[in-house]
């Protein structure tokens, strides 16, 4: 198969002279009309989708397509200029968020696609492309395969500013529809769920069952350089109640031991695992199965600090107040000094009482911090992982229980070159979000059969 075989669309944001294809046609990718339109007039029996500068490998064409003669879309990881290798996740039924990585270029069935652009809402504008790719993988099956092209330039794209970009104002347009078309999907799927904003049962009883209020949870292996200002700064909250700081402290090697050692408050709840082989989930699991831990338990990682000494008592009176099952505030990413980063917070606003368990699905996270009334954490527990396991928590939490927010400054979001998330290779952010799409594929099972 050539070329010309195919019907060619190309980003326009490409420049032309580096693709080299016979007859492309110009489209942008982020409106359903001009997706639909291209579609609608393709007489081949596959397109070509150019998403960005890449040299493609004609030779290879031919026979990914002779193998692969079932398909919806195919995609495949790529080499960059450099020669580096840029790694892909392969798409499952979990694989809804919607910055989900398809490379650069794409293989569509076009008998398909043509079926697709029939229930794109048109007036979709700038989440076109998610709407597309959605519908195509109810109808068929999207396939990552042998690698057909390289990418000619790149462009230097800052992780953080790319995670956390659905949180900024200037890109809520674009999050309103992306909700739109995922909403649609999930009922097309059957996994939509309604909302539970009512209060948890019997919450006043299991609040007063407990000695103790609140507990601050830290899990932490060698973090000498920050354990002391994260812990410093949970004992310096005011607050009309009592409460304590249990620290898990994961067989740390560095002087950690010693650094929490040297703080003298009876608040303090200096725990050791007795197994060796616990994740963050699991540490998490022993804090909050401790004799002492309080009604809630509160969130803070050995990086971070809270922003004010008032935080504790807020997320308190927000409980008593809501009744909810889990309660996440907002935070700001900083430098080590605490600087900001940016202008914009990260409030997760997209989480709405009308459909926030639903949008939960399409995006990488909840937010910060994560609190939670802790009798129902002891029930469903975390999974012993140290990536995602807050995230696969709170969507099973939120399925069943209400989850309230706080919409301002919680907590503030160390970077740093210890984060455990800092100069993270291709390779793990790879890994990471297959992690991540694992815990949506079960979770989306479990709402098909609700």
């Amino acid at each position: 198969m050539n070329l010309s075989d195919l019907n060619i669309a190309i980003s326009n944001t490409c420049n032309f002279d580096y693709c080299k294809v016979p007859s492309p046609k110009k489209v942008n990718f982020s409106s359903s009309n001009e997706i639909s339109a291209f579609f609608n007039d393709a007489d081949k029996e596959f397109s070509l989708l150019i998403l960005e500068n890449i040299v493609l490998k004609e030779d290879v064409l031919d026979k990914i397509l002779s193998k692969n003669a079932d398909f919806a879309v195919l995609y495949s990881e790529y080499y960059d200029n450099v020669n580096n290798y840029i790694p892909l996740c392969d798409y499952t039924e979990g694989s809804v968020r919607d910055d989900f990585d398809f490379g650069k270029c794409l293989i569509v069935n076009n008998r398909l696609a043509k079926e697709a652009v029939k229930t794109l809402d048109k007036e979709i504008s700038l989440a076109g492309f998610y709407d597309f790719r959605l519908q195509m993988s109810v109808l068929g099956k999207i396939i990552k395969t042998e690698n057909f092209y390289t990418l000619y330039n790149i462009e230097n794209k800052d992780f953080e500013t790319a995670h956390f970009a659905y949180c900024e104002p200037r890109n809520q347009n674009y999050q309103k529809e992306a909700e739109k078309v995922f909403t649609k999907f999930l009922k097309q799927i059957n996994a939509y769920i309604q909302p539970v904003n009512s209060e948890v049962k019997d919450f006043d009883k299991i609040v007063n069952s407990y000695k103790t209020r609140l507990s601050v949870i830290i899990p932490v292996r060698n973090r000498k350089d920050t354990i002391q200002d994260a812990i410093n700064s949970a004992l310096s909250q005011k607050t009309n109640f009592q409460f304590n700081v249990i620290v898990v402290d994961n067989f740390s090697t560095d002087g950690t031991t010693e650094k929490i050692d040297e703080i003298k408050d009876g608040r303090l709840i200096h725990v050791v695992p007795t197994k060796k082989n616990l994740g963050i989930g699991g540490c998490w699991n022993l804090g909050v199965e401790n004799e002492n831990c309080g009604a809630f338990s509160v969130q803070l990682d050995s990086d971070d600090v809270y922003s004010n000494e008032n935080v504790l008592q807020k997320i308190s009176d927000k409980f008593m107040t809501e009744k909810c099952g889990v309660l996440i505030g907002s935070y700001r990413l900083t430098d080590f000094e605490m600087k900001p980063f940016s202008d914009f917070i990260i409030d997760h606003k997209e989480y709405t009482k009308e459909n926030g368990a639903n949008n939960a699905l399409r995006v990488n996270g909840f937010g910060a911090p994560r609190c939670y009334l802790t009798t129902l954490i002891r029930i469903e527990k975390f999974k012993n992982f140290s990536y995602g396991e807050d995230y696969d928590l709170c969507l099973r939490l939120s399925r069943q229980y209400k989850l309230s927010r706080i919409f301002e400054v919680l907590y503030l979001c160390r970077r740093w070159g210890g984060n455990s998330d800092a100069n993270l290779t291709p390779q793990k952010i790879t890994e990471n979000n297959t992690l991540k799409d694992t815990f949506r594929t079960e979770e989306i099972k479990v709402r098909k059969e609700k």
